[in-house]
Order: structure tokens, then sequence, then C-alpha cells
């Protein structure tokens, strides 16, 4: 994403085309500091010439994101839909992108397995998988790319089996939402590609309604039985879980471990402690400093609100830039500093309020078993490229590397 000040005496606005560019490839870009500083809530023009309220600034943000009179309803007027978003029929809507009492009501059928208790229980499969993996990587060739063959498997195998998906089809669902979250492909594809992952799901849902099992899915078939829920909402509940259930979580590490061996001195905290104390405080400062989520949360004022001294509208669409709000020295001291010993608890990388991120107590569980093993068991992991030729993911939604050559 980018924005500059408004430098224009006539009236232009600052630009947000939604893409990260700047000098450091784990920075934010540098005019959506000055802008934090100088206007943390201001107008904005998109790149399709439509104008938004741009939020660069912690407080703003977050009074934003709790606001009972923002919504996150992608139906409404007014809402900032991505250039290259499709107009989707109500059934292939996410409970994401609703607002309560329908997001809450769909929300509640799958929380349960996101508990932090729950989660936690989870931690010794998810721990067996990880050193598997790693297993294999040093059975193997060198070099080797850790996205591949590390930081994908690792969300894919946690979130299959706690759905209940086939490992087996990994590379379908894959290879789909991955044209989902990418910026540079037409809608005609992005629509195809979501429609042959709610036609999978649709099948799976199916197989559960007559084989139900011991998984997530089951769960969210057993509510179709109940009349609870539709088929079609249960379809795209999945599509939601299995997307969101990996896409982000590996992009975290392999974008997290490119960090780290940039700054060896924070590695070498990691590689040297068993402490989970560290290891948790550690994601969470990387959380923080990477933040991959680049595009922004998109909302609409419902009714006329005030905030941060400016009046938004009612219909006027709003982008909360949150890779800037974790940047805000005022919470963060010298927050363009990659430290692992920090607290960064108070990070905006999940969202806030009402939708802020359901599997976020999962994503936390892997980042720390993966990031607390990966550099114990290889310490002398090491980049196999230069820097300056790993292919960054400046066209998705999502903001990761595409590829992480490593060796030892």
């Amino acid at each position: 994403m980018t924005a500059a000040p408004d430098q224009d005496m006539s009236g232009s606005l600052p630009e947000f085309p939604g893409v990260r560019a700047a000098a450091c490839p784990f920075d934010p870009p540098p005019a959506l500091q000055a802008l934090r500083q100088d206007a943390p809530l201001t107008r904005a023009r998109l790149r399709d010439g439509g104008t938004v309220w741009l939020v660069t600034g912690y407080a703003e943000q977050k009074a934003v994101l709790s606001h009972p009179q923002v919504s996150s309803d992608v139906t409404r007027p007014g809402y900032p839909l991505p250039v290259l978003a499709p107009n989707r029929p109500d059934s292939a809507i996410s409970f994401v992108f609703m607002d309560d009492p329908e997001h809450h009501r769909l929300r509640r059928m799958v929380q349960g397995a996101f508990t932090v208790k729950r989660v936690e229980s989870m931690r010794p499969a998810v721990q067996r998988i990880v050193d598997r993996l790693i297993d294999d990587l040093l059975a193997g060739p060198r070099p080797v790319d850790l996205v591949e063959a590390f930081a994908l498997p690792v969300p894919s195998l946690v979130i299959c089996e706690l759905l209940g998906v086939p490992y087996a089809d990994h590379g379908f669902f894959q290879d789909n939402s991955q044209i989902i979250v990418k910026r540079d492909v037409s809608v005609e594809d992005r629509t195809a590609a979501g429609g042959r992952l709610r036609q999978y799901l649709d099948g799976l849902v199916g197989d559960k309604l007559v084989r139900p099992g011991d998984d997530l899915l089951s769960q969210v078939a057993a509510r179709v039985t109940a009349g609870e829920l539709t088929r079609q909402e249960a379809a795209q509940m999945g599509v939601l879980l299995l997307v969101a259930g990996h896409e982000t979580t590996a992009n975290m590490i392999a974008l997290g471990t490119l960090a780290l061996l940039r700054h060896p001195g924070q590695l070498a905290l990691l590689r040297g402690s068993d402490d989970p104390a560290l290891i948790a405080g550690a994601v969470e400062e990387l959380l923080r400093y990477l933040n991959i989520t680049h595009g922004g949360r998109r909302r609409v004022a419902k009714e006329d609100i005030e905030i941060g001294g400016q009046v938004i509208r009612a219909g006027e669409g709003i982008i909360v830039a949150n890779d800037i709000g974790n940047r805000d020295p005022g919470i963060f001291p010298a927050p363009d500093e990659l430290d692992v010993r920090r607290d960064a608890r108070r990070h905006v990388a999940f969202g806030f309020g009402v939708h802020q991120c359901l599997g976020q107590p999962l994503a936390r569980l892997e980042l720390q078993v993966a990031y607390g093993t990966l550099y114990r068991r290889i310490p002398t992991l090491a980049l196999a490229t230069e820097f300056e030729k790993i292919p960054f993911k400046h066209d998705g939604q999502v903001y990761g590397v595409y590829e992480l050559p490593v060796t030892w």
C-alpha cells in the first residue's frame, strides 16, 4: 500500500492503491508514517477514483474497529471493495463480511474449536507435524525452498486435521486460495477459483452429512442437519476456514524466518532459548513488526460518527491501514526495530472488536511451535541466495514471499 501527504493546494487527496512499497520490504510505506503523524484519519483516493477515509493512527484504528455504527457488511452501499473484487451473491459471502446478529450467529457455530484451551490441546499434534517436516528437511537435499517444504505444509496439515479435509487435496486448495488472494488476476479467474473451492467444500459437507467424523467440518454439517445452517452457508464457512487457516500463517512462518535471518541478534535470542514466554513474545513482536495483511481492513459507516475530531458520514467507506498502526511510537517505542523481548501484545495484526480474527489462538500456536523448533533444530539455517533476489508478494492481499531458498 502507498499513501502520500496532500501537497497539492488545489485539493488533491493522498492516494491509497493498497500495495506495499517501502525501501525495506518489512516496513510500511514511509508516506503512511507521515500521514499517521500529521493526519491519522484523513480522506484518501483509491486507484479506481473512489474516495475513502484512511485510518493510520493506532487509537483511531481501535476506535473505528470497535464502533457499533461501523459496518463490515460487504453488500452495504459505500463499502470500499478491492478493485478486483467480484460482485458476489449473498450465498457466497463469508460471515467475516457481515454484521451482527447474522455475523454472531454464524461465528458462534465454529468459535468453540478456536478457544485457547481447545487450541492448546493441539500443541502435541502440531509439534509432531513440525518435527516430522524438519526431519524431512534434514534428510533431504540442500538448498531447499522453505516455503514449499515447511511454511506451507505446517498450517495446511494442521487445518486439514482440524477440519477433516484430506491432505492429499492440499495442492488443489492451495492453488485456488492463492488465486483468490492475489491482486493481479482477473475478476473472472478469482470468481472461478472461489467457485471451485465452494464446490469442493460442498462435496465434503455432503460426505460429513452421511459419514460424520470427529472434526470441525462434521460439526458444521451437523448444523445443516439441525436446520441451523444451509448447505451453501456450511460450504462457504468451510472455504473461509480452509483458506484463512493456511494462507496467512504460511506467509508469517516464511516472512518471519526471513526477518529473523536479517536480524541475527534477534534470531540468536530465539535459537538459544527454550523459554515458552520468550517464544510467545517473539511471535507477538513478529506479528506487530511484519503484519502481513497490507491491503487494510475495510468498513463503511452506517450512520454519521465522529472519530479523532473528524465526522465520517453515513455511507462513507473506511480503510484501516493496520500495518502502520502497529508502528505507532506512542504505543511501541522504537517501532521500526524488531525486538523479540518487547511486549507487543497490544498490536492490531488480528484486528480489534467483534470481528477480531477467530483463528488467532491457532495461528499463535502454530507460529510458536514453528519458530520455537526450526531454529533450535537447524541452528545454522541461512539464506541460500542474495536477499535482493527474494521474490516478495507485492501483488497479493496477503504479504509474504513466494520462495525462500535456505541451506545450513
